[in-house]
């Protein structure tokens, strides 16, 4: 959630920071800020509105300057309003922030007893009035800011400039992302890298307590405890084209159909090799994954969903008990630990708050394994995992996750596929057939594209509507619950996910003519049981919309309309019927003009709780 930009530089850095923002506007955000120094006074201006609105703010104004931080805004303490935007100033010195201050009413009654006055109903605000105090004090503006930080709780990231000390920039992160952008003879600081691929490819992620003190030829990190540290500089392998929109109308469109791509680069390390190896998890994936009894999976959202479908595949291919629960409800329950339980985390940015805590909190309960899935090879989850599985989806800017859930699924196909090979589930013969399968899986996700025409019909059917019922059975439920989020975020249509089973259970009710019902229907050994139940919703009148493969014995007809994908593809199924449902979502939305890159109250990385 929100996004940090920050330079410092021997040039005008506004249109740099302005971009910085732009590239950042897939976090989700409701407003959007920028402070520079200029001629040694602090210049502000704050939109409660779009990137686009502060640029030309930013040009009527003239605003130029050679150190500046920006920021974009996604509201957690306070409306969504000019006075809430950040940054936020106190005394010459301004503040932009990523996060959460639990103690900011405790701080604020301090800092109000003190004589400090507060504008904004943010808890932002605090943390400039206690560094502007602690400079009463402190030699600069970098001691002030590692006193304020001491006293701050919660999980943040801020960056910090002052009047009184033009040329510097002081950022620090605790629990949200933070990196730095080393460039010629300047310095960038950002939420992520996609918003400093415009200047520099060299980076440093920080770690967790950092607090660095930026100059234009120089910086200096401190770690948690006061001491000064070096953190390493990586090479970005991202290109500022990876982030570009290119032909496509949408970044959600254009990451629906980078999947085929997304999934050979995922796959890479498997189909160029002859066998499947416990080291694609990491040095030590052998030792650990032989020693486990059972798997449990912490994740939240798509990332929870692509969960629920691993627990299919690890019970029956690998035949360990696993279990799945929503990293946000997992720590605050009693739940009984198993400390030769695999703990697998699963998240696109590797910074989703929930998840990271649910990930400390199984290990302070014993918990002594853990694996990340993830997307981001330097983030927070993956630097918290013994093992861990980077997907390779390359950067996914449009809210409604798409490539990173299909990433994920394949990530988990290899995972239970190596825990089947170490318990002697799985033939030499069905490795070979199943790396096989894998090799063709971008191919096949490459066919089941071309359905978009036909889902581009339904689309404009379910515009319409306000609601819409999603069914599946087996391992094809979770898709199914996939399909109904994906609708709901971007087309604002409401709409649940069942098992086919419990249509008489309760939801049946529901069904008419006004609700459409989505069937998932692979050629599995399921299928003449959905085929009854289809019979129920087509009984009352309802209107379903099939997917089916091509080998299933399906055919449209009055109040049935089948789209056939490829034959069945064994257990890479889901995989593959994942994509007409994101197909589904994105053109349902188009029809209804909504903005499906940034659909409202939604935010890409989920970094508070």
């Amino acid at each position: 959630m929100c996004g940090i930009v920050a330079a410092v530089a021997g040039r005008d850095v506004v249109p740099l920071l302005l971009e910085g923002l732009r590239r950042l506007e897939y976090r989700g955000y409701d407003s959007a800020g920028v402070a520079v120094i200029v001629d040694g006074k602090l210049q502000r201006l704050r939109s409660a509105g779009r990137v686009a609105e502060l640029t030309a703010a930013t040009a009527q104004n003239k605003l130029t300057g050679n150190t500046g931080i920006a920021h974009t805004r996604w509201a957690t303490h306070g409306a969504p309003s000019e006075k809430n935007a950040h940054p936020h100033i106190s005394g010459g010195i301004a503040v932009v922030h990523n996060g959460i201050i639990e103690n900011h009413d405790a701080i604020r009654l301090k800092l109000q007893a003190a004589g400090y006055q507060f504008t904004s109903d943010t808890d932002t605000e605090v943390i400039a009035h206690l560094i502007h105090r602690h400079m009463q004090t402190a030699a600069d503006i970098f001691a002030a800011t590692c006193a304020a930080v001491g006293e701050l709780q919660g999980a943040f990231a801020i960056a910090v400039a002052t009047e009184a000390e033009a040329g510097r920039v002081v950022v620090a992160r605790r629990g949200a992302p933070l990196l730095l952008g080393i460039g010629d003879g300047e310095m960038f600081a950002a939420s992520d890298a996609s918003a400093l691929l415009q200047v520099t490819r060299r980076m440093i992620y920080l770690e967790e307590g950092d607090v660095v003190d930026l100059h234009r030829e120089r910086y200096e990190v401190r770690d948690a405890a006061g001491k000064k540290v070096e953190r390493p500089i990586h090479l970005s392998e991202l290109t500022a084209d990876a982030v570009d929109l290119g032909p496509y109308r949408h970044y959600m469109q254009k990451e629906i159909f980078e999947q085929p791509g997304a999934l050979a680069n995922t796959l890479e390390m498997v189909v160029n090799a002859q066998s499947l190896s416990p080291q694609l998890f990491g040095v030590d994936a052998a030792k650990t994954l032989a020693e486990i009894d059972s798997v449990l999976i912490l994740a939240c959202g798509t990332s929870y969903h692509a969960g629920v479908v691993a627990r299919y595949w690890i019970e029956a291919i690998a035949g360990l008990p696993c279990i799945v629960e929503i990293a946000s409800e997992y720590r605050y329950r009693a739940s009984v630990p198993n400390p030769r339980a695999l703990v697998v985390t699963i998240s696109q940015s590797g910074e989703t708050a929930d998840t990271i805590a649910a990930l400390n909190f199984a290990k302070e309960l014993g918990h002594r394994h853990c694996l990340s899935i993830c997307n981001v090879p330097e983030s927070a989850l993956v630097r918290l995992s013994d093992l861990r599985f980077l997907t390779r989806a390359g950067p996914e800017i449009g809210v409604a996750s798409t490539k990173a859930f299909t990433t994920q699924l394949a990530a988990l196909v290899l995972l239970t596929l190596v825990l089947a090979k170490l318990r002697g589930r799985l033939t030499a013969a069905n490795e070979q057939e199943l790396i096989q399968a894998l090799r063709h899986l971008p191919a096949a996700l490459s066919h089941v594209l071309q359905v978009e025409a036909q889902i581009k019909e339904w689309a404009k059917k379910f515009a319409a509507h306000d609601h819409a019922l999603f069914l599946g059975r087996g391992i094809h439920y979770p898709i199914a619950m996939e399909g109904a989020l994906k609708l709901k975020e971007i087309s604002y249509i409401h709409a649940e996910a069942y098992p086919a089973g419990e249509l008489k259970h309760g939801p049946l009710a529901l069904v008419d003519k006004e609700m459409p019902v989505v069937a998932i229907a692979p050629n599995d050994a399921l299928l003449e049981k959905l085929k009854s139940n289809m019979q129920e919703v087509h009984a009352r009148g309802g209107q379903l919309y099939v997917l089916a493969d091509r080998d299933a014995r399906l055919v449209s007809s009055a109040g049935v309309e089948v789209i056939k994908l490829p034959d069945h593809a064994g257990i890479l199924s889901p995989i593959l019927h994942t994509l007409p449902l994101q197909l589904l979502a994105y053109h349902a939305a188009l029809v209804r003009g909504n903005d499906v890159d940034k659909p409202r109250n939604l935010a890409k990385s989920v970094t508070v709780e």
